[in-house]
């Protein structure tokens, strides 16, 4: 068999692991935390099984899908589907009814509330702007240029939540053709695409943990715990790469200085997830309520973890999560134990428990300059910032890790061929 190290495993490193084993590759997978996950993985606290960040999946995340029905998880059960609801507390916002594409968009659009009829008008008219245009711009245009001209509710209930939400930053930094993708392959993708697709269990649950186990049972190695200084002992084989872009851009200094700047100067940005524990009974509509963002209520989401996890030890836990967060924990975490009790009516809420990514995305940014996957002959790199359509989620890790191994093909079959 086809020996390849894996360095790094979060979800692409394990996309590509997976994707290698089923092409027939030995793996060897190294990951230097003591656990595999990344940025969407299980951590406890007080007994609880929590997350170092809210993830929200969508329909459209096929290949994501694929992969976790391909090791064995059950995604019916793990995952709480509905259909995208953007509404806050007091019910504004939009909702999406069940109905093929784009009737649902449609649909959803006229029945939004706290919109006027000239606000429904025009982002009908722009999203048809949108839809003629094949859903492309210029490349160097921000999300607020893409949208300049409709009305403040729409941005503020819509454009801005789902923008942050995508791609970690605010309109006015943020890269509008990627932010077009997202929207194509959501709202016309096919029916359920558009969905919102919750976790009901931990992240590690959801993905990590299974696809370790399936690894192991067909013959590949995961180690944890063990931390690469150099890629020299690894080069008589193919590498991938699958660890954060700082760490991929030190490894290949030396091979391949150019790309490992490159990879050094992507800007990153931060999410907060901050749990607070609602001393109160919990009653919203939906699971998930989209909150009224701005500079001193900073979450944008909140999470009824009981609700989602039928669990009765979650209990009022609500997890509210800060993208592209600013401050230090202790600033966001006051900052959002005031927004649940102002807008979610917590009056006798506490923070139980905060965690802050500070480099959980790279910036996705207009014109942001991304790496290849192929930093040196043997030598390939996956992860969610190298180049792509999508912006910094979980479906952009898992495709890179299947571009991996369909590079490292290409690779094999150049050796055959010399």
């Amino acid at each position: 068999m086809n020996r390849v190290t894996i360095i790094g495993g979060g979800w692409a490193g394990l996309s590509a692991a997976v994707h290698a084993v089923n092409s027939g590759w030995q793996v060897r997978l190294l990951e230097a935390a003591p656990q595999t996950g990344g940025r969407a993985r299980r951590i406890t606290h007080q007994g609880l099984a929590l997350d170092n960040g809210q993830h929200i999946l969508i329909g459209a995340y096929r290949d994501t899908l694929a992969l976790m029905q391909l090791v064995g998880v059950d995604t019916g059960k793990h995952l709480w589907r509905m259909p995208l609801t953007l509404r806050t507390p007091d019910g504004d916002g939009l909702r999406l009814p069940a109905l093929p594409a784009p009737l649902n968009v449609l649909a959803g659009i006229v029945s939004a509330r706290g919109w006027t009829w000239e606000d429904k008008w025009r982002l009908i008219r722009r999203a048809i702007q949108w839809q003629q245009q094949r859903f492309e711009c210029s490349a160097g245009m921000s999300v607020a240029e893409l949208c300049r001209g409709l009305p403040p509710a729409v941005m503020a209930l819509m454009i801005e939540p789902l923008c942050v939400s995508a791609l970690n930053l605010p309109p006015a930094q943020a890269s509008a053709p990627i932010f077009l993708r997202v929207l194509q392959d959501a709202l016309l993708g096919g029916i359920g695409s558009s969905d919102m697709l919750i976790p009901s269990v931990d992240q590690s649950r959801l993905f990590p943990d299974a696809a370790v186990q399936w690894l192991q049972q067909r013959g590949a190695e995961v180690v944890t715990g063990h931390y690469v200084e150099d890629l020299s002992p690894y080069l008589s084989s193919p590498v991938v790469l699958a660890c954060p872009p700082w760490e991929a851009a030190r490894l290949t200094h030396s091979i391949n200085p150019a790309w490992s700047a490159q990879a050094a100067a992507l800007q990153h940005t931060a999410i907060a997830t901050v749990y607070v524990q609602a001393h109160a009974k919990v009653d919203w509509p939906y699971p998930v309520m989209a909150l009224r963002s701005n500079s001193t209520a900073p979450a944008q989401f909140a999470f009824d973890k009981a609700r989602l996890s039928g669990d009765t030890a979650m209990q009022g836990v609500i997890a509210m999560v800060v993208s592209a967060s600013n401050g230090d924990r202790e600033q966001i975490s006051q900052a959002v134990l005031a927004q649940a009790r102002e807008q979610l009516g917590l009056q006798h809420a506490t923070v139980l428990f905060a965690v802050l990514e500070k480099r959980a995305a790279f910036a996705c940014t207009p014109d942001v300059d991304r790496p290849s996957a192929q930093p040196g002959d043997q030598v390939l790199a996956c992860g969610d910032y190298v180049q792509g359509p999508y912006p910094s989620t979980l479906e952009a890790a898992v495709r890179s890790g299947i571009q991996a191994v369909a590079l490292l093909k290409g690779l094999h079959m150049r050796e055959n061929t010399l």
